[in-house]
């Protein structure tokens, strides 16, 4: 991450607001951060990429995945830093609480799991590539990390290089992240355009 940082603008991971992340989640928020349009391509996504019987990583994950309704999987492991929202996913076989912010390390053994996913939070992160190199670490050989944002965020709380840039311009920095861990075959995907609601665009690299 240090040559990263090297690389970026000066202060490009700092934020608005500087408190304490845990804090500033812990009021649960019950709500959608796409609109239907987007949820239902997120959805479909899912159901193109998520192989049969696989163990399912949903990072930064909240009450809702968008997995898809008929989805077998071997399990599925939800982390956020609300517990009140983890416990209200009915798709969550067990979940987790962690700063990434502060410690960027996943509680999960090596080559266990077989998709990682992450929607609307990537924008979040201020220690990304460590984190990314985490879930390359749990994934198994061939495993995907898919990496979903949108146009919203809480402002105050995303980086400051995710807020000085477009989506095609996110897109290229969550590549650049996916290559900096060691995720090959990175890829871009638009699963809505925002021509009739809220855009939604996927970067998905592969162990």
């Amino acid at each position: 991450m240090s040559d990263l940082r090297a690389e970026l603008p000066a202060n490009a991971f700092d934020k608005q607001d500087g408190g304490d992340d845990l804090s500033f989640y812990a009021p649960p928020r019950l709500v959608s951060h796409i609109d239907n349009g987007a949820v239902a391509a997120l959805t479909a996504y899912y159901a193109r990429v998520i192989p049969p019987n696989a163990v399912v990583l949903d990072l930064m994950s909240s009450w809702i995945s968008h997995l898809p309704a008929g989805l077998a999987a071997a399990e599925v492991i939800g982390h956020s830093m609300n517990a009140v929202e983890l416990q209200a996913n009915d798709r969550l076989d067990r979940w987790f609480i962690a700063d990434l912010n502060a410690t960027p390390a996943l509680p999960l053994p090596d080559d266990g799991v077989d998709i990682a996913l992450c929607c609307v939070g990537v924008q979040y992160l201020q220690q990304p590539v460590e984190v990314f190199t985490e879930v390359r670490r749990v994934l198994r050989p061939g495993g995907l990390f898919a990496v979903s944002y949108s146009n919203r965020c809480f402002p105050t709380k995303a980086v400051r290089i995710w807020r000085a840039l477009d989506m095609a311009g996110q897109a290229r920095l969550i590549r650049l992240y996916m290559e900096r861990s060691g995720f090959a075959a990175v890829k871009t995907e638009v699963l809505a355009d925002g021509s009739t609601g809220d855009p939604l665009i996927v970067v998905a690299g592969t162990k």
